[in-house]
């Protein structure tokens, strides 16, 4: 019995080429030389890098030249520009006509003071007005009639003038007929003398009495004139119990309450004009310096910008801070309340044509004097030199060009590396 093989089911295959053996091989070498063309300057990179970050993290703006505006932001409390307080003039009680709130207008009356002390002094000093104006009528009167005594004087002197001169010439003519004696004579010439005299002194007299009676009246006025003015006064308090508003606006606080006893120059109310408002800030005292009265400022309300100016500028430091107002240029926006907060912007200094980039975190890692410039996925540490600063830029004077990239976020991550790989 003969037994079968496998013989039957045996085929010849045919001896394969070594033809596509090369030519897988010369494909994977071309792949390879192509993966290592891309790959090697990656590797290259990250070979020459001191450490690796990703980009993700990182904040990159561009370098770019511009008009340079430094400025500075703060937040600005709305007040009145306008608030007179209004203060007792005398001791009394108070009676408002008003209350906290209501709208009021110039001169109207707001309280009343009552005293009586103050009165009765004015009523007092009136009373002593009327008595010196009597006083001076009454020198008047007096001025007159001593004139006219002095006048009575002088022309009785002149009567006897003329009476002691026509004696003279009888005296002259009767002496020249030997009619008299020498005696008698002589009698005459002294008569005519003494007459003279006599209207001289009259005369002289009645000239002093004039200039003194009219002194006598200056001082009577002088002294009218001083009452007078102390009237006046004692009738500008008493009218001054009446506390008028000084402006159109508002009530604001009541100090004291209704029907209370005030004393003098006390606190009493303010009245608040509505009509021009100002804003109140809080510099950094780092600022105070680069500040100056009359600077341009912006004040943002509800997306519009209004413009305005610095106006004021304290001249000490508290708690770190300046304090200043801002005066809008025009007229008020609309809309405005006290104590209202408004972001203002005060323009501080403004260049043309200024390489500059955006603010960031790295001007405090590497304080101003280092970036690290981006190139190729490379961050790389260079040395710069930057000039003023705004609240958007910092204007760059060394170490960058037009275009150049650079890291403007936090680079204290870095701690320090001359080469950082980025990666995605």
């Amino acid at each position: 019995m003969k037994i079968a093989d496998t013989s039957a089911q045996d085929t010849i295959l045919a001896q394969k080429s070594n033809k596509s053996m090369y030519v897988i091989g010369g494909v994977i070498a071309v792949a390879l030389i192509v993966a290592a063309i891309y790959i090697f300057p990656s590797f290259n990179r990250w070979a020459n890098s001191d450490t690796t970050v990703s980009s993700e993290r990182l904040r990159i703006a561009q370098v770019t030249r511009g008009d340079f505006v430094r400025d500075l932001s703060v937040q600005g409390r709305v007040v009145a520009a306008v608030s007179p307080r209004l203060y007792s003039t005398a001791q009394g009680t108070i009676t408002f006509n008003v209350d906290a709130g209501d709208t009021v207008a110039v001169e109207q009356v707001l309280a009343v003071i009552d005293s009586p002390e103050l009165k009765n002094q004015l009523q007092q000093e009136e009373s002593s007005q009327q008595e010196l104006s009597m006083e001076l009528d009454r020198q008047r009167i007096q001025s007159k009639k001593q004139a006219l005594e002095n006048q009575k004087a002088v022309d009785l002197a002149r009567v006897r003038l003329t009476a002691a001169e026509r004696e003279k010439r009888r005296a002259d003519k009767a002496y020249e007929s030997k009619s008299i004696s020498q005696i008698d004579f002589e009698k005459a010439q002294d008569d005519l003398e003494n007459a003279k005299l006599e209207y001289q002194h009259a005369v002289a007299d009645a000239d002093l009495n004039k200039e003194s009676l009219v002194f006598e009246i200056q001082t009577r006025e002088l002294q009218l004139n001083r009452q007078s003015l102390l009237v006046k006064e004692l009738s500008r308090k008493v009218d001054e119990l009446n506390l008028r508003s000084p402006v159109n606006g508002i009530v604001g606080n009541l100090a004291v309450q209704q029907k209370n006893q005030v004393s003098a120059n006390q606190a009493i109310l303010s009245v608040v004009d509505l009509s021009v408002f100002e804003l109140e800030l809080q510099i950094p005292e780092s600022y105070a310096d680069d500040l100056a009265i009359g600077m341009a400022a912006e004040v943002n309300l509800n997306g519009e910008t209004h413009l305005a100016r610095l106006v004021t500028l304290s001249p000490e430091i508290e708690n770190n801070q300046v304090t200043g107002r801002v005066r809008f240029t025009g007229q008020s926006p609309a809309g405005l309340r006290q104590n209202q907060r408004l972001t203002t912007r005060i323009l501080l200094e403004s260049k043309e044509d200024v390489l500059m980039v955006k603010r960031g975190q790295f001007l405090e890692s590497g304080n101003g004097r280092f970036a690290y410039k981006v190139k190729d996925g490379v961050a790389e540490r260079v040395a710069i030199e930057t000039g003023a600063r705004s609240l958007a830029d910092v204007q760059i004077l060394k170490g960058l060009n037009v275009g150049d990239s650079i890291i403007i976020s936090s680079t204290e991550q870095f701690r320090g590396a001359q080469s950082v790989l980025l990666t995605n």
